[in-house]
């Protein structure tokens, strides 16, 4: 038996035992994992510093307080959230008990991913325990040192056998797949989705694909373009640009073009210094492979702003293309670096054509001071995530569902919506063993007279419902009269 079919059936085996379903096993495992981040932020933050050259003071920022909310709230509204939820009733079931009960699935399979790798590998784990489910955790293999701490320190705050840490790159990932799961959650891109995909539909089990794509920026020329083109800057380079909601490219009318590169350029130098890399909040590219990747991307649009490389160093400065065609080699796949293509459009029409004519993105942004502007670009496109005047904002709001749509992915989470992705929302119909004469409608043998009565209870119960309530009302009313006459005539 292999290491990962060894994990899977210990997880199964202590899901069955039912010590994860109570709230209270729950919460103390979500207080458990809390309390890692505030004990081992040392340990993730000099890891993340090996990996991706991240801060100390960003990581908390980036990676770790928005877990530190989910948790919070997650504990803070479980028992509202696992409660059953009454369903509404019609005349068929005004007796009966009609509700929605939330259950656990079961052992669901987490697979991270490295430019986040604490937050989009603990978020999922966060609504996994807090519906009530075993769960296997797969960080990514790519981001190594961040991935030794999570298979050291996990075990030490959770409990290891509902919640196994399984380390390893492609051949181990694989040999997971050829489980049986109750649910796979996995981000990254799009070619390992459709393998995930393509493993869970053998085992017909559900899938959350958090994936990416090319996400649009609009810039509307009448608006304020340095408050604007700051928190493009922010929201591009953070982490490198190794952000799958990042702005992928802009588009803007030809006469704003000059004015965006050189609030882009300011905003570099404010964020980042004169040079980028000696600035402890610059980024590195993940590994060099990616480094090629990225840099080849740039061979035939124009540079206007940043464009060096440093191959030994994993460094690639902020840079911005301009007059980039649609047909170059930079618009042909996700960026994830720090590189911002710009295309001239003519108005919102013709850039809201250009959003149309590729996949749906996973966010997309649109910088406008006209609510109607901004109105229309949102109904007239379709992405997971829609975000006016900000970047990646979006994503810190655990109210919001995140996720994407077509080819960005499918499901969603965070908050409420992780604990709803993560459970069964089972229906279910409790009837008293009385009032047997209603039922003779459905049972042989039918009779125009059985036919009418159970066309007057399913198809006009909404005119039926009101019409009860009108009568109660009016039965309250004349209780009331009756009630006021006695005491004070």
């Amino acid at each position: 038996m292999s290491k990962q079919q060894l994990a899977v059936e210990r997880a199964r085996k202590a899901f069955r035992t039912g010590r994860s379903k109570p709230l209270e096993y729950r919460i103390t495992q979500l207080k458990n994992l809390l309390r890692l981040f505030e004990e081992r932020q040392k340990d993730i933050a000099d890891a993340l510093k090996k990996d991706l050259n991240k801060s100390p003071n960003g990581v908390p920022l980036y990676e770790t307080l928005g877990l530190e909310g989910e948790i919070q709230t997650a504990v803070k509204q479980l028992k509202e959230w696992a409660a059953p939820r009454p369903a509404a009733k019609t005349l068929l079931t005004l007796s009966d008990e009609v509700y929605i009960h939330p259950e656990p699935l079961g052992v669901v399979l987490i697979i991270g991913a490295w430019n986040y790798p604490w937050a989009v590998t603990i978020q999922p784990l966060i609504g996994a325990i807090a519906a009530g489910n075993a769960a296997v955790i797969k960080p990514s293999e790519v981001c190594v040192h961040t991935a030794k701490v999570m298979e050291d320190v996990l075990p030490l705050y959770i409990d290891k056998e509902l919640y196994p840490v399984v380390s390893g790159g492609v051949p181990e990932t694989q040999e997971l797949l050829k489980q049986r799961f109750d649910h796979i959650f996995y981000t990254g891109n799009c070619a390992v989705g459709r393998i995930i995909m393509e493993a869970a539909s053998k085992h017909l089990t559900p899938v959350t694909l958090e994936l990416g794509g090319k996400s649009p920026c609009y810039i509307d020329k009448n608006c304020d373009l340095s408050v604007a083109c700051r928190r493009i800057t922010w929201g591009k380079y953070t982490n490198c640009g190794q952000t799958c909601i990042a702005p992928d490219y802009i588009l803007c009318d030809p006469s704003i073009q000059d004015k965006v590169i050189e609030e882009i350029g300011k905003n570099v130098k404010d964020f980042y210094s004169e040079n980028p890399k000696t600035c402890p909040d610059y980024g590195r590219i993940i590994n060099q492979r990616h480094f090629k990747r990225v840099m080849a991307l740039t061979e035939d649009s124009t540079v206007a702003l940043g464009g060096e490389g440093d191959e030994d160093d994993c460094y690639i400065a902020p840079t911005v293309l301009r007059d980039v065609k649609p047909e170059a080699k930079v618009m042909q796949e996700e960026i994830f670096g720090p590189l911002l293509p710009i295309i001239t459009v003519e108005g919102v029409d013709q850039a809201i054509d250009f959003i149309n004519d590729r996949e749906k993105p996973l966010a997309l942004y649109v910088f406008s001071p006209d609510p109607k502007l901004i109105k229309r670009v949102r109904d007239e496109t379709t992405s997971g995530g829609f975000c006016a005047n900000d970047c990646l904002m979006h994503f810190s709001v655990n109210a919001l569902p995140f996720g994407g749509v077509g080819n960005s992915g499918m499901g969603a989470y965070h908050g409420k919506h992780s604990f709803d992705q993560l459970s069964h929302l089972r229906g279910c119909l409790v009837k008293q063993l009385k009032m047997e004469g209603m039922n003779n409608m459905r049972y042989p043998p039918h009779t125009p007279d059985k036919l009418g009565w159970a066309r007057f209870f399913i198809l006009k119960e909404g005119t039926v419902t009101k019409t009860f309530k009108m009568a109660a009302l009016a039965m309250l009313v004349v209780l009331a009269a009756a009630i006021i006459q006695r005491f004070f005539a």
